[in-house]
């Protein structure tokens, strides 16, 4: 059974409540975020005590270190503001204690001027660095564009999977340039032979302005048939099930995709990277931007974004995909561009209307990531029990 007969009903009265809403002056939302900047500082200072295994090859030498340390000491300076104005203003001190001794630590270790250690270079690295950087632009970004922009004001920030959310948020940025690394050989070996030369030079010898959105509109290609073949093959529509399970859709919920979902799609947009020789700052320029715009997507935000709206994928534009109403669910399927849906069919946008509810309807999935991973092989989330 594929994912298009999958048995959903769509509840528009339905809301991915959770906890209510976090209200700003009572110490709650101050007491995350001094956790969050603890916990971002805290990483920091391991990628410049252990920079071969938790830093990006890649990146480590284009850092700006002195802008970096800059960033870390107002990171560490953050943390203990926000803990203090929790303290003050939330009635339990918990939220605020984790904050300050997470910042604590990571000032007992070396803090803002910590010195780096180098070591040989390891077998295996994860990108620490690039969650980190990632973590602080896009919370910077989008925790302020949610709180005073949100589209549904019922949504709740901290909804009851935002914790397994985190987790498939890390995962997913952890080994990003690990899956980038491990799709090179295979693609090497299955199209090195292919006579693409004179392809290959003329890609090279383009513009760096001209090679990123080449890049973009072409692995947008490629992600959109990969997409799509995720909702039309049944065995594949398990794992990307885990994706579609979110109901209350927002910047970080974005993120919850299963790990043989993120190496399948990844491995099929970097293929035509590699094959066709565009640069590696393309490449690298190119992962940040389809994060960016991938988080951009799930975002709870109002905005519309005027014209642009027809041009990029926006919030509206993608909650659509969400929807889990069956007469648009196997839409929108583009990461970047619309006008890839619109010519292969696929394109809904309906004015400035926005789709009442989201997730699979009545099949329920699994809470906790560990469960989450399992679930794809064991269950078919097209005969699962209607939730309670």
């Amino acid at each position: 059974m594929t994912n298009g007969s999958t048995k959903r009903s769509a509840n528009p009265t339905r809301e991915p409540l959770g906890r209510p809403r976090l209200k700003i002056g009572e110490g709650y939302i101050s007491g995350y975020l001094s956790i969050l900047f603890g916990l971002i500082s805290l990483g920091g200072v391991g990628c410049f005590l252990f920079p071969d295994y938790l830093t990006t090859p890649g990146f480590r030498e284009q850092y700006p270190l002195d802008l970096l340390r800059g960033l870390l000491l107002g990171c560490l300076l953050f943390s203990f503001l926000f803990a203090l104005l929790s303290l003050v203003l939330c009635r339990t001190k918990v939220l605020s204690l984790i904050g300050a001794l997470t910042s604590a630590t990571a000032i007992l270790l070396g803090g803002a001027g910590v010195e780096i250690k180098q070591f040989d270079q390891p077998g295996f690295f994860i990108s620490l660095d690039w969650l980190i950087l990632d973590l602080l632009v896009l919370a910077l970004i989008f925790i302020p564009l949610e709180l005073f922009l949100p589209k549904r004001l019922r949504q709740s920030k901290l909804h009851s999977e935002w914790k397994t959310d985190l987790i498939y948020f890390a995962i997913g940025h952890l080994f990003v340039q690990v899956v980038a690394v491990a799709v090179q050989s295979p693609a090497s070996y299955f199209f090195g032979g292919l006579p693409l030369g004179g392809l290959r030079e003329w890609t090279v010898g383009l513009p760096f302005l001209v090679q990123l959105p080449m890049a973009l509109a072409l692995t947008d290609v490629f992600q959109w048939t990969i997409h799509r073949l995720f909702h039309a093959v049944p065995y594949l529509w398990r794992f990307h099930a885990v994706h579609h399970s979110i109901r209350a859709v927002d910047w970080l919920a974005g993120s919850r995709l299963h790990f043989v979902d993120i190496v399948v799609t990844r491995a099929f947009s970097y293929t035509p990277l590699y094959v066709l020789g565009f640069s590696t700052e393309v490449f690298y320029l190119y992962v940040v931007v389809v994060s960016l715009q991938a988080v951009m997507a799930h975002a709870n935000t109002r905005i519309e974004f005027g014209p642009l709206k027809y041009l990029l994928v926006t919030p509206q534009y993608h909650h659509w995909h969400h929807s889990d109403d069956p007469e648009f669910f196997n839409k929108n399927f583009a990461i970047h561009f619309p006008l890839i849906d619109w010519i292969m069919g696929t394109y809904h946008l309906p004015g400035k209307e926005w789709p009442e509810s989201m997730g699979l309807g009545g099949v329920k999935l699994p809470q906790g990531y560990l469960r989450q991973f399992a679930y794809p092989f064991f269950e078919d989330p097209s005969g699962a029990g209607e939730e309670g």
